[in-house]
């Protein structure tokens, strides 16, 4: 017995009865009925895995035209159903005309069972095939939608930051190539998300790829993908991050850490959009979004030689700065309270708020780090206050100072060690005990460096 349900639609009786008998004993359930009107109602009771449909139900027309009719009916129902179309030798050209508008196969009448049972058994295996295919695009669909948190959210309202999004909004529709500029932590991942996600190409695949974090020797691999037996641990085929990526976004972060030679090969597929996988001779066509971004002068970078002209050219259809944090200092309000939220409701401290006093710290503070920084110390905050207002510098040690300046230009060991000591002592309210206990010295060794820098 294989498991199965199987919906026979004839206005033949003897048909649907014959048809009924043999079924029966190869499947777990065989319904039949003789007036195709009934058929919404059918589906709407029951998951039919094969229906077999006539194609003429009136006494003397053989045009097909009902056949037709109620198999758009029925696609419309079920996308996924899998229709054998019952005909006579006569109708087999309108049986071919019926494929072409979705039914899977058809019978011949009278049938052979045999080839009857061969028939809905192919098409069992088909309609498991797209119930499979269905719920991998659920999953992944569900796996991408379960990624993008946490870059959803672009946060802030300042004029800066008006701009981008008044960017991302003409962009987003077109097919542009878009470089995004902009330091560590200042949310570069988040813009292209969202350009995407408004792009034509969002039921697609977004796929980001740290070009900083893929060395020489596996660059070629992981982008081009490889075929089984190209090198010693090639033991299966394996598409790579173009091939991936055809049909969706391609986020290309980091690309100013590639190597002129790398910077090359990039060049090549973006112009020819074609790819050959290592050890393939074959080429594969690709078709995706490409963004780009990096922390990188890559101006400057051309002027030293270190980044292609061409390249630069071909990647920076638009360009998209995103502004760091000092710059945008009046969304710290929006942002504190945002991720206050966030990792109140992740941590079930919800309600939790920061200190006007210590908020004045916040808006002193240049964030070297950004976004991601502020976010970090707002997590940790969260996870380590045990009130409802969090008051204390020390639970954004090392993260918070009145002193600090923006880094401008290179420092020296004692610069660095003099300005490490200031925001140790401030997170630490001036305890010097506290302080030197954080920096792993002694009270003597740290006053000794404190009388060294004149603090």
């Amino acid at each position: 017995m294989t498991a199965g349900n199987i919906l026979i639609v004839d206005d033949d009786r003897d048909v649907l009865e014959t048809a009924r008998m043999f079924l029966k004993q190869e499947f777990d359930t065989v319904v039949i009925e003789e007036d195709p009107k009934n058929i919404p109602e059918l589906l709407s009771q029951r998951e039919f895995d094969v229906i077999l449909l006539d194609m003429n139900f009136k006494k003397g027309i053989n045009d097909g035209e009902e056949g037709f009719a109620w198999l758009e009916q029925i696609l419309k129902l079920d996308s996924q159903a899998v229709v054998i179309l019952i005909t006579a030798y006569g109708e087999v050209d309108l049986a071919v005309k019926a494929m072409k508008r979705g039914a899977t196969d058809f019978v011949l009448k009278p049938w052979k069972n045999q080839k009857l049972l061969g028939t809905i058994s192919s098409a069992l295996q088909l309609r498991q095939s797209k119930k499979e295919l269905q719920q991998v695009k659920v999953t992944q669909e569900k796996l991408s939608s379960d990624l993008d948190i946490g870059f959803t959210d672009f946060v802030g309202s300042s004029p800066s930051i008006q701009r981008v999004h008044e960017l991302i909004d003409r962009v987003a529709g077109t097919e542009a190539d878009v470089l995004i500029l902009g330091e560590n932590g200042t949310g570069k991942e988040l813009v292209a998300r969202a350009i995407h996600r408004q792009s034509l190409r969002k039921d697609k695949v977004f796929i980001s790829v740290d070009l900083g974090g893929i060395t020489e020797s596996l660059f070629e691999s992981e982008l081009f993908g490889h075929v089984k037996g190209a090198f010693t641990d090639a033991k299966v085929d394996k598409p790579g991050r173009f091939e991936i990526a055809s049909g969706g976004t391609l986020f290309l972060d980091e690309i100013g850490n590639l190597s002129l030679p790398l910077q090359s090969k990039l060049l090549t597929v973006l112009q020819q959009r074609k790819i050959q996988r290592v050890g393939s001779n074959k080429e594969i066509n690709v078709d995706f979004r490409l963004i780009c971004a990096t922390n990188m002068p890559l101006y400057e970078m051309i002027y030293e030689k270190k980044f292609r002209q061409d390249l630069l050219y071909r990647i920076n259809t638009v360009e998209i700065r995103v502004p760091p944090l000092r710059e945008r200092l009046e969304d710290l309000p929006l942002l504190t309270d945002h991720f206050l939220h966030r990792y109140g409701k992740k941590y079930k401290r919800e309600g939790i708020k920061i200190d006007k006093a210590l908020f004045t710290k916040l808006i002193k503070y240049p964030w070297p780090g950004n976004i991601r920084e502020l976010q970090h110390a707002i997590e940790r905050a969260v996870i380590l206050t045990e009130e409802k207002v969090i008051r204390s510098a020390d639970l954004l040690i090392n993260t918070v100072s009145t002193k600090a300046e923006p880094v401008t230009a290179l420092l020296t060991m004692d610069e660095m060690e003099k300005r490490f000591i200031l925001q140790s002592l401030d997170a630490h309210e001036g305890n010097v005990s506290q302080t030197a206990r954080s920096l792993g010295m002694t009270r003597t060794a740290l006053y000794r460096r404190m009388k060294k820098y004149k603090i």
